[in-house]
């Protein structure tokens, strides 16, 4: 199973989990199975069926460039990264 790291933001959704383990081929896939796990996941991460440009995604330690189609494998460790602001 993917490895998915859960940041500090989004884990109020997954009742404070960090890490969760999905069955998929893809990023889409990914959270697609979140979203069965962990209702709202999908509303924080896709706008309109396409990653939000505020969230980048990080497969075993590098920014992926296909977004959802990125294929993943069980032994791939997959982090979502959303925007830090400040000021």
């Amino acid at each position: 199973m993917t490895k998915v790291r859960i940041p500090q933001p989004l884990q109020v959704i997954t009742s404070d989990e960090e890490i969760v383990h999905v069955s998929a081929k893809n990023v889409r896939q990914v959270i697609d199975e979140l979203e069965l796990k962990y209702p709202g996941m999908k509303v924080a991460l896709l706008d309109n069926d396409k990653l939000k440009p505020d969230v980048a995604i990080m497969l075993d330690g590098k920014i992926i460039q296909l977004g959802l189609l990125e294929p993943v494998s069980e032994d791939n460790e997959l982090i979502f990264i959303p925007a830090i602001s400040g000021g």
